[in-house]
């Protein structure tokens, strides 16, 4: 009974017209509770690490991941991520392997992931908008490895976030110059027409290297680069 009201409070939240709104918004709290609960036992400079959960261990993209989780690890830095399969246990699997933090908020999904084997720390959501919170809530700096419609998601979430002052600037960085280049073009096309502004193109920093990816949010967290850092 308590899973089919859970049930009924999650899908309420997305329909105009909710009999029950208190438990509409108990549901949510609670949902983020759990979520900061987690977060405050991350004791060291985290990282959200974003991309695909559909790629197989045999992929380079994976290898790359585990690369990217190790290099955070040695760096005394936690790794974050979706919990799920493909890159995101790729990254965590590299951070726990490397003796590091590894965390997953991970999403109950009908068809996708249940939380990978590389976890120290995780909660399975159920709703995506107090996920999200909680992935930036827990991060010093993001990092996007190629992925779909997901990982787009949460890299827009975090550029909006960047570009209208919600969150301090801190570095996103996208590993992958050739997945991610038609975005590039995409987003300077934006600014010749003025839908967004030409500076805001500055709010990424793109390569092929997971190291220099290390090396990049390494240095902002350390306050070594020119960007402000803190959520």
């Amino acid at each position: 009974m308590e899973a089919q009201e859970t049930e009924r409070a999650e899908h309420a939240l997305w329909v105009r017209k909710d009999d029950d709104r208190e438990q509409s918004l108990d549901f949510m709290r609670e949902e983020l509770r759990a979520g900061f609960e987690v977060i405050d036992r991350i004791d060291r400079p985290a990282v959200t690490v974003f991309g695909s959960a559909r790629l197989p261990q045999d992929d380079p993209w994976y290898d790359a991941s585990m690369r990217l989780g190790r290099g955070l690890a040695r760096e005394g830095l936690a790794v974050v991520t979706g919990g799920g399969p493909g890159l995101m246990e790729a990254a965590n699997r590299g951070a726990q392997e490397a003796g590091g933090l590894s965390i997953g908020f991970g999403i109950e999904l009908p068809m996708e992931q249940k939380l990978n084997a590389w976890l120290d720390l995780s909660y399975e959501f159920r709703h995506f908008y107090a996920r999200k919170v909680c992935f930036v809530k827990a991060a010093e700096a993001f990092v996007v490895l190629p992925g779909g419609w997901g990982t787009d998601d949460e890299l827009f979430e975090a550029l909006t976030l960047l570009q209208t002052g919600k969150i301090r600037h801190f570095p996103v960085v996208l590993v992958g110059a050739d997945h991610w280049q038609p975005f590039l073009d995409w987003s300077k096309r934006l600014a010749r027409e003025g839908m967004i502004a030409s500076n805001d193109l500055e709010l990424v920093m793109v390569t092929d290297d997971a190291d220099a990816a290390v090396a990049s949010v390494t240095a902002c967290i350390r306050g070594e680069c020119g960007h402000m850092i803190g959520s």
